[in-house]
């Protein structure tokens, strides 16, 4: 609350409400909390590794400071992976994130896979979900890596 008070006049009081003058990427985040710590990773392959183009190949993916659990469970403080394949995080962390080739779910608590893609470059990035596919308030997401398919 703020007075202005000139001399001679009368005082006024005005209620004045700050807002942040930057949105952060949090704001427009899903309901259920993270730890502010929190993050993902993809263990292997390695960012700017090179694999053979006709084979299947492992990616382990990891979590710290929070639990993976399956679809389903609400539990505080825990999540399930998505692998993003050749695509950004979305604009905007309110929504369920989407089931398709690029968006690889892994709602049974899975923390890896198999993966064969086609020759060229790809990148792979780690978004986790909360008990409906939506990301957590703040987002937790890995790195953006690159791998090479020869």
């Amino acid at each position: 609350m703020k007075k202005f008070c000139a001399a001679g006049a009368i005082s006024i009081s005005i209620a004045v409400s700050l807002l942040s003058a930057s949105v952060s990427g949090a704001a427009l985040a899903g309901p259920t909390p993270a730890p502010a710590n929190a993050y993902a990773y993809i263990g292997y392959p390695n960012n700017g590794q090179t694999l053979p183009a006709g084979k299947p190949f492992r990616v382990w993916f990891g979590l710290r400071y929070m639990g993976v659990a399956p679809r389903g469970v609400k539990y505080p403080n825990t999540g399930h992976h998505h692998l993003l394949i050749d695509t950004d995080l979305p604009s905007s962390f309110d929504e369920e994130i989407p089931s398709d080739r690029q968006h690889l779910h892994f709602g049974a608590g899975e923390t890896e896979t198999t993966l064969e893609l086609p020759p060229g470059k790809h990148t792979l990035q780690l978004l986790m979900g909360d008990y409906m596919h939506v990301p957590h308030n703040p987002p937790v997401y890995s790195k953006k890596i690159t791998i090479y398919v020869k």
